[in-house]
Order: C-alpha cells, then structure tokens, then sequence
C-alpha cells in the first residue's frame, strides 16, 4: 500500500498507531483556514476526533516525494462542507508535511457527490 493510502486509511479508520507510525516526527501540517502550523502530536488529535468527515476522496497523484488527494469534507460543528485539496511531502517513506487549499461548496451540496 502507497504512503498516501495508508495515511488517509487511518485517518479514515481512526486508527492512531498506523497513522503515527506513518507520520514523519517533524511532520507539520499547513491548513488553508489560518496562519498556524500544526506538529504531528496536533495532527493525530484531530485526526482522532470526530471533527471531520472525508467523503468521496481519492489519491490524485503519488511518487517517493510527492503526493496529492482531493475530497469533500464535512464538519461536525455543522459549517459549510469544503472540496479539500492536499500535498503532502514525503520523506523517507512518512509524510513529512501537508498543505491544504479548499473551495466552500454551495449549502445544499449533497456531500455524496450530488447536488440536492
């Protein structure tokens, strides 16, 4: 399985020693919400929580370097659902970093895939 895929595999099963033991120890994470950095411990506690919700996701591009995935996500806080763009580094085979940029999707947007 390619780094990316195990990644958004524990992300999406919650499974936190999978994900940590492919994060890098330096991992920072770049949202597109604020100007803050996050580190690999702040990662994994979002990741763990029920914050979010990725639908429809899928891994764009993905070589030894480099790896890009798109979804949909949902908040539980009920706020405006986004098509999340992310590029992650990798480095000696763990995601080193990631960097999202996201599009607000319109209200009734059907975070399946289809408008309302």
């Amino acid at each position: 399985m390619s780094v990316l895929a195990t990644f958004l595999k524990a992300v999406e099963s919650k499974d936190e020693a999978s994900l940590s033991e492919v994060i890098h120890e330096d991992y920072k994470f770049i949202p597109h919400v604020n100007d803050q950095v996050y580190t690999k411990s702040d990662m994994l506690a979002v990741c763990m929580s029920d914050s979010f919700t990725r639908h429809n996701g899928r891994i764009v591009y993905e070589n030894e370097e480099i790896a890009v995935d798109h979804a949909v996500v949902s908040f539980a806080n009920g706020s405006t659902s986004e098509a999340v763009l992310s590029v992650h580094t990798i480095q000696d085979g763990k995601i080193m970093s990631t960097e999202t940029g996201a599009t607000p999707l319109a209200e009734d947007y059907n975070v399946v895939g289809t408008e309302a």
